[in-house]
């Protein structure tokens, strides 16, 4: 494991490889999964303040459920999460012309009617965070539904840190992502166990 600063890094993130292949999957990961996306509190209020921008691409099921029960709900471990359609997809969701699965708040913020890009959590995968007491560890989720993603990574040499270059900058800073980038160099001949880059 690779500590910077207060985050535990799995070497998943330099080992693994990923690359989205929206036109294999379909954006099956807005659809399928236990729960909605996780959210941070704060993504909550912004959500609810977008919803007029992003109304319109949503389905008149998910606009009837966001007025009955909100933008997100308690899931199992006790964090907020995206409110679901009929225990599936995301409220956020929508279909392009090529039955691809998308997301409207995405969409909203590539035409510049908003300044919020995404949910990070979203944004992040296949990483996925998880806070502890005195530091975050930064995982990768391992899910079938990406397996294509998975084959695509390994054909183009993608290493995920360079495939989430940009959430990763978003969540953690330019900074970290610099040392994460360092570490990458290293890991040729360095053995990360026990690294510590704060």
């Amino acid at each position: 494991m690779l500590q910077i600063n207060d985050t535990i890094i799995s070497p998943d993130l330099f080992e693994e490889r990923f690359l989205c292949d929206l036109s294999s999957c379909k954006g099956i990961c807005c659809v399928e999964g236990d729960s909605g996306a996780p959210l941070e509190w704060e993504e909550i209020d912004i959500l609810e303040a977008i919803l007029p921008e992003i109304q319109e691409d949503l389905s008149e099921v998910a606009r009837n459920l966001i007025d009955e029960e909100g933008v997100y709900y308690i899931d199992e471990d006790d964090e907020p999460v995206t409110s679901i359609v009929n225990g599936r997809e995301c409220v956020f969701t929508y279909t392009d012309e090529n039955g691809v699965c998308k997301c409207a708040v995405e969409k909203a913020y590539r035409e510049g009617k908003i300044d919020f890009y995404k949910p990070v959590s979203c944004h992040l995968y296949p990483v996925r965070l998880q806070k502890y007491k005195e530091f975050t560890a930064v995982n990768i989720h391992k899910w079938s539904v990406c397996e294509c993603a998975r084959s695509l990574g390994k054909i183009n040499n993608v290493p995920v840190y360079k495939f989430l270059k940009e959430p990763l900058i978003r969540k953690f800073g330019t900074e970290w992502y610099e040392q994460v980038e360092f570490a990458a160099n290293e890991l040729s001949h360095s053995d990360l166990s026990g690294m510590d880059m704060q």
